[in-house]
């Protein structure tokens, strides 16, 4: 069995670095390898590797822990929970770090993906390029096995030529343009909105026709203002909600 291995992080200091923390560790748990230990490095051990104060890696740790991802036993140590639900409400406060967390921890199956043509909404965001390359990925839950939500995405050709599909099958699309394809990304813009299940939704996600789902999309921009990818996410009403906190300057 190996070690855990956290992800490394750059801290943003207008965000609670607990909270950064928390997200990136959460992220490295949820997408750690099969064969990864369930125990966790200590909290000095995890401080130092952070960057951070021990105070602030204790909140974080007790973020986690009220979510049940993972346990804290004095003497013992800090252990990931293996039957942790991963269906837990989020708070995105707007870190890359956020965003890669909520969409990890899931088995992914490519639905599809191929070249098609840039037409209506997707114009606005690509109004340079006549093509994009299109991927349809399913994601079940990864302990029962439940649809929980299927994603599209739209990627520029040339960012698309470096993508891994066994990467899109662990690892959430903006991870993967971020850590593999070398995209440095700039901003994200999210848009969450209720709708009414289609059948094609129905059908993946394995809930009732016209039912609740929410609709996110996310525009991710490069550091030239570019949008690098456009992703369309269904998920089932009765599995996700949203929390997101402003914090006041």
């Amino acid at each position: 069995m190996s070690a855990f291995a956290p992800d490394s992080l750059v801290l943003n200091r207008k965000l609670p670095l607990w909270y950064q923390v928390s997200q990136s560790l959460r992220a490295s748990i949820l997408g750690r390898s099969p064969d990864a230990s369930l125990r966790l490095p200590t909290e000095e051990q995890l401080a130092a590797h952070y960057g951070v104060s021990v105070l602030t890696m204790r909140q974080a740790l007790k973020e986690l822990e009220e979510e049940g991802l993972i346990s804290r036993h004095r003497r013992r140590g800090t252990f990931i929970e293996p039957g942790a639900r991963r269906s837990a409400p989020r708070r995105l406060l707007g870190s890359i770090d956020a965003i890669v967390a909520q969409q990890s921890g899931e088995r992914t199956t490519i639905l599809g993906h191929g070249t098609v043509r840039v037409a209506g909404d997707l114009a606005e965001h690509f109004p340079d390029a006549s093509e994009v390359v299109a991927y349809r990925r399913l994601r079940r839950d990864a302990d029962t096995g439940e649809p929980t939500n299927w994603a599209e995405n739209a990627v520029r050709p040339e960012l698309a030529a470096a993508i891994d599909l066994a990467d899109l099958e662990r690892w959430p699309m903006t991870k993967v343009l971020r850590d593999t394809v070398g995209v440095r990304i700039s901003r994200i813009t999210d848009t969450v909105e209720a709708r009414l299940a289609d059948p094609e939704t129905a059908e993946l996600l394995q809930v009732p026709l016209l039912s609740p789902i929410l609709h996110y999309t996310g525009v991710t921009y490069d550091e030239d203002g570019r949008v690098a990818d456009v992703a369309r996410i269904r998920y089932r009403g009765d599995r996700f909600s949203f929390t997101v906190t402003v914090e006041a300057d």
